[in-house]
């Protein structure tokens, strides 16, 4: 279902495609800034971000301001027609910040304190800190709120840090009484008569920290749920600045991919555009099948367009073993975002730092220079870019089926103490194979939270939804009556919003909509061990269950201790799948409920490792496959890359692309 946002993106790139990435010109002498523009001019950038880590050239000391080298910079871009996306700098204090200040510095959950030298170095819950960064911003967006070059505001950068130390604790707190009120309402909510854990008091209550054995789960639960919260109002105070001074610029600020440590439901509804930092690893087989996922996520969380923030231009300097991306798979991935929602592609960064921790991290403009590989292929992105982002920019995707995901559970379930902890069976990688499956039959999916209005989608699948609160509850048996397809995965409703467990081990009025009559056992399985299926395979997971009189479809267990009993099971238009079938048999499971439920692929009869994907009126195929292959197509079409004419099929290089309008 398309759900388009105001189109801010869209207009903030005043329809194409934005195209540039992270400048940081304070790490070359001037000189060189003349040359970057010139050669971001040759590969049709048109838009740059500055001043991520700038802080400590911005204010060199407490209170001091230089600008005048962003203001020549500012000027530089607007003369040449690049916009600037302007960031505030908060990510990175200054030494002197933690040197005068040390309540800035985080603990973690040790009491170890996180010192400068790196990055991400603050307290969220810090009033000293918070009061920096809200000067810093309020100078910028003053100075710069009505330069000609602004074009988005960029605010911090990657929120993603914990802070166990004693003023996030009184934050902690204060959190705390704001959601439960009282001290007998928090003892019920974390179960503290196990272990002897009531508090009679709230200043004996603390952040997670170092424990003899086991953290209370439900305390977990509720620091991450602080912890998001603590960083998004770091990131509405600058936002409200930066607006203050410039309601008619959108802002921003970039997620990671399937980050645990935000709630980005909640935080993109605090976002003009929703942006991500995509780094799929080149080496690994699954990388475009995970990167569809998040911009499928991200696209879903802007509810339209959005931006690739960062990605690499080839390899990145944090991997075990970092790779270049092979010739042909820049491009191809960029376009692969812009098929599923992206109106802006993005880099960090633009020219290869030559020193400090990331001068092995690669960039739009690398050490070889202009004439190295890496520049070469941006060129020609930029090129292509141009040629399809008129029609491109602004246009939405339609999905028919909407994976269900959310944050609250996967952090009471990604927990100690839990049933198994191999790494197969936790929540991102059960989320993967769901929506891999789908992704690999061709369906395109949305994401959507449990509690939102489903009644748009045909299908709506459910991997793995520990946490279910009453309201979620609710909405899936509503979806179900008004006719629509849900199909879950193990654990759903196992716990409530409290990480309190359901009575039968799953809510009871999901088990009636299943056709669960009891949920006797939990069996999770050794890495490597499967059981045998009733027509496949089953791995990570299975469960003993006693299935209601009166269910339409079973597909058993065969053999073990589960003999006979229901490994899949249907009552109406609801499915439980009480193991993870093995890839294949999810793939042919989920393709089957689909066409069932009226959902079809994008295109029928795509060759192995050809993806397709409509936007708008243009139909992209991606073949991520080392070899050329060819791909039928009905009726005649125009290829807005090549240029040419396209009937009855196209030609596809190795890791080559087509962007056709019929």
């Amino acid at each position: 279902m398309d759900r388009p946002r105001d189109p801010v993106l869209a207009d903030a790139a005043r329809g194409r495609i934005l195209f540039g990435g992270d400048y940081n010109p304070e790490q070359w002498p001037e000189e060189t800034w003349h040359e970057d523009v010139r050669l971001m001019k040759e590969a049709g950038v048109n838009t740059v971000t500055l001043g991520v880590f700038s802080w400590a050239r911005l204010e060199p000391r407490p209170g001091a301001r230089e600008f005048g080298w962003l203001d020549t910079l500012m000027d530089l871009m607007h003369d040449n027609g690049v916009g600037v996306v302007l960031a505030t700098p908060t990510a990175s204090p200054p030494p002197w910040m933690g040197r005068l200040h040390p309540e800035t510095l985080p603990r973690d959950a040790d009491g170890h304190v996180e010192w400068w030298g790196g990055r991400q170095h603050f307290s969220h819950s810090s009033a000293v800190y918070r009061r920096y960064a809200a000067a810093i911003t309020e100078d910028l967006a003053a100075r710069y709120g009505s330069h000609p070059a602004l074009t988005l505001w960029h605010i911090n950068n990657e929120y993603c840090t914990f802070d166990h130390g004693d003023e996030a604790a009184a934050a902690f707190r204060r959190w705390l009484r704001d959601r439960y009120g009282t001290l007998d309402a928090l003892n019920d909510a974390w179960g503290t008569a196990f272990w002897s854990q009531g508090y009679d008091c709230w200043d004996g209550v603390l952040p997670p920290r170092r424990a003899h054995y086991l953290n209370n789960p439900s305390q977990v639960l509720d620091f991450r749920r602080f912890t998001s919260d603590m960083l998004l109002e770091c990131f509405t105070a600058e936002r409200d600045i930066v607006a203050r001074h410039t309601p008619h610029i959108p802002v921003t600020t970039n997620f990671m991919p399937l980050w645990t440590g935000q709630d980005g439901w909640r935080w993109a509804e605090e976002e003009d555009v929703v942006s991500v930092d995509l780094y799929p690893d080149a080496r690994d087989p699954l990388a475009p099948r995970s990167a569809a996922l998040v911009q499928d996520l991200t696209r879903s969380q802007a509810r339209g367009p959005w931006m690739v923030m960062e990605q690499a231009a080839g390899g990145v300097n944090w991997r075990a073993v970092n790779q270049p991306k092979p010739r042909g798979l820049n491009r191809l991935w960029s376009l692969q975002a812009v098929a599923r929602g992206a109106d802006a592609v993005c880099y960090f960064q633009w020219r290869q730092s030559r020193q400090g921790a990331e001068k092995f991290h690669s960039a739009m403009l690398g050490h070889a220079g202009p004439r190295g590989r890496a520049f070469q292929e941006v060129k020609r992105l930029g090129a292509d870019l141009a040629r399809i982002g008129a029609e491109v920019a602004g246009t939405g995707i339609r999905a028919d089926v909407a994976v269900l995901h959310d944050w609250h559970a996967w952090w009471a379930g990604d927990q100690d103490g839990r049933l198994s902890t191999e790494a197969g069976a936790d929540y991102p990688a059960v989320l993967s194979a769901w929506h891999g499956a789908l992704w690999e039959s061709g369906v395109t999916c949305d994401f959507a939270h449990p509690e939102h209005d489903l009644s748009g989608y045909r299908m709506v699948v459910a991997p793995q939804l520990y946490l279910l609160t009453d309201a979620a509850v609710d909405n899936l048996l509503a979806y179900v009556r008004g006719g629509g397809t849900l199909v879950a995965g193990f654990l759903t409703g196992t716990a409530d919003q409290d990480d309190r467990v359901r009575p039968g081990g799953m809510d009871v009025r999901l088990r009636e909509l299943f056709g669960v009559r009891v949920l006797h056992e939990w069996w999770p399985l050794p890495a490597g061990e499967q059981v045998d299926c009733e027509g496949f395979t089953g791995i990570l997971w299975s469960e003993e269950i006693e299935a209601a009189d009166t269910v339409d479809e079973v597909l058993a267990y065969r053999g073990g201790e589960l003999d006979g009993m229901p490994a899949v099971l249907r009552r109406d238009r609801a499915w439980y799948f009480s193991t993870l079938p093995e890839p294949e048999a999810l793939r042919a499971l989920l393709a089957r409920i689909a066409a069932g439920a009226g959902v079809r692929p994008v295109l029928d009869g795509l060759p192995p490792g050809v993806e397709a994907v409509r936007r708008g009126g243009l139909l992209f195929l991606l073949n991520h496959g080392r070899a050329p292959v060819t791909v039928p197509l009905p009726g005649r079409h125009h290829d807005l890359l090549g240029g040419a004419a396209v009937t009855d099929a196209v030609t596809l290089d190795r890791y080559g692309a087509a962007v056709l309008r019929s």
